[in-house]
């Protein structure tokens, strides 16, 4: 296992991609993923070249300490971090976890603000300074890499925020991130906390700081860059922005931040950016968190331009209204040259173009709905084959599949639905009529997959323009304070819905497998 990777004077430039996507991002509500889903992100993550993975809080859950376990197993070159109260249970079962990684790290932390040490910890600052040297110590004994978090620093006494990041320091902590917790920090007073700490904290040359920023009045991104420019050379961010409330700091937009203007910060990341659109993809199918159209770097129109001053100014030189090239980061320029007369070969290189590299099997089954869609649909737009592969990958190793459906509908009710489904392989039929066809086809899920979870969201929208356009359904469940999402595409807007709410119920059955009755909210 590797030891602390503090910063040298050759590295002072290099600015450490810690992504959380998996721990603090899988903290939304609804946004659970599953034990191969975080695999399989985790390998992307390892492809774009992320420092740190922090893959998972073992100790919340049998299914959380699994996944992480199980992420340290396959990743080589990325650290693999997990998280861990102050507590020693925690500790210890956060190293087991990691135990297996090539680089591992603990991350530890304990808050430090007046507010949260009298209301949530029931603490003394004394008794909270001998914890943070007890549990920093702890977790040095079992990993050479540790990094420690004072919760909520930015509402800290900043005396005592000193102290407790010199004892942090003193127990063997390698990483001191300050974490703007609940998103309250204004830019150059983070800077500011960061300038700070490393010019009066015996020991702070010694570590690397990081920023972990929370986005709830929308300056994530601006205070993790300023922390920076404070002295940080760790960013704590999550691929889509999703996290804890309005989310964590947006992975995509911090990288490429640092990479078009590293005139004006001065640093730079050992990120590939050209994997960003397909891990931007994957996070919103496993969490059926759709990204909105005007969405920095990732958006469906984040590099789309209609005003005829712009496209006038476009195809003089794109740089007129261009600051980054959309193939830097994977996004593929909207096109009408795949049909239902395309070969696999040429499918291959459009999905290559769009970010996908899909093993062979996976790459069967793409081309198969491909040339389904390409039968109902005179023109294939890329966002058509993008949905259609998001839809496959998120959808296959589900448990409760969609079969077949036949829907009844029209002005002469009541609508009526049949629908078969397979659960665990096993074929069962059911029929029911309800208010509307979609109300009939979720009467018969219910019976055919009985619950008592609640609808919160039914949401479509049409991935491409025409009568003829694949919808895109997004589906919420609430049960028991859990939380699931489910999205799915079809030209056929009932069989989205069907799909999207099964897809609903297997991530709510995934987070029933995960629910711990000592799973708490994290440092994020």
């Amino acid at each position: 296992m590797n030891t602390t990777p503090t910063q040298t004077s050759s590295s002072k430039d290099r600015v450490i991609i810690f992504d959380t996507t998996m721990r603090d991002g899988e903290q939304s509500p609804g946004a659970s993923m599953s034990h191969d889903e975080k695999i399989e992100l985790a390998k992307i993550m390892e492809e774009m070249k992320v420092d740190v993975i922090e893959a998972g809080f073992p100790i919340a859950s049998n299914g959380d300490f699994e996944a992480v376990r199980a992420v340290a197993q396959v990743i080589t070159e990325s650290t693999v971090c997990g998280l861990s109260r102050a507590a020693p249970a925690d500790i210890e079962r956060c190293a087991e976890a990691i135990r297996p990684a090539k680089r591992g790290r603990i991350h530890t932390f304990i808050a430090t603000s007046p507010l949260h040490m009298k209301h949530k910890l029931l603490m003394e600052p004394e008794a909270v300074l001998e914890s943070i040297t007890g549990s920093v110590t702890l977790a040095r004994n079992l990993c050479g890499d540790v990094e420690w978090s004072a919760e909520d620093a930015t509402r800290s006494e900043r005396d005592f925020l000193r102290r407790a990041v010199e004892a942090a320091i003193k127990a063997g902590a390698g990483t001191i991130n300050l974490p703007d917790t609940v998103g309250y920090a204004y830019p150059t007073q983070y800077a500011a906390m960061f300038r700070d700490l490393i010019e009066n904290v015996p020991g702070a040359d010694t570590v690397v700081f990081s920023t972990h920023c929370h986005n709830d009045l929308g300056l994530a991104v601006a205070n993790s860059l300023e922390g920076v420019m404070g002295g940080a050379r760790q960013i704590e961010c999550a691929i889509n922005g999703i996290g804890e409330r309005a989310g964590n700091a947006a992975f995509e937009e911090i990288v490429m931040a640092i990479r078009t203007r590293s005139d004006a910060l001065g640093v730079h990341t050992g990120i590939a950016p050209e994997h960003i659109m397909r891990a931007s993809r994957y996070v919103s199918a496993i969490t059926g968190f759709p990204v909105q159209y005007n969405k920095a770097i990732v958006g469906k129109n984040a590099f789309a331009h209609e005003a005829g001053i712009h496209q006038d100014g476009m195809l003089k030189n794109r740089e007129t209204y261009e600051i980054m090239r959309p193939e830097d980061v994977g996004q593929g320029a909207t096109n009408l040259v795949m049909g239902k007369h395309s070969g696999r070969a040429a499918f291959r290189d459009k999905l290559k173009g769009l970010g996908y590299e899909l093993g062979q099997n996976a790459l069967n089954d793409a081309f198969v709905k491909f040339k389904e869609l390409a039968d109902k649909k005179k023109l294939v737009y890329d966002d058509d084959i993008i949905a259609l592969v998001d839809d496959a990958l998120a959808h296959t190793a589900d448990r409760i599949q969609v079969a077949r459906l036949r829907v009844v509908a029209g002005t002469e009710g009541p609508q009526s639905a049949e629908l078969t489904v397979t659960i665990d392989g096993v074929e069962k039929t059911a029929s029911a009529t309800g208010d509307g066809p979609v109300d009939a086809v979720f009467n018969a899920i219910r019976m055919v997959v009985p619950h008592t979870a609640a609808l919160r969201l039914f949401q479509v929208h049409a991935v491409t323009e025409g009568t003829d356009a694949q919808a895109q359904v997004s589906v919420r469940l609430e049960e028991n304070d859990r939380i699931a999402s489910g999205q799915a595409a079809d030209t056929d807007t009932l069989v989205a819905s069907a799909k999207a709410y099964i897809g609903a119920l297997n991530n709510l059955m995934a987070r029933r497998e995960k629910s711990a009755p000592d799973a708490v909210a994290a440092n994020g």
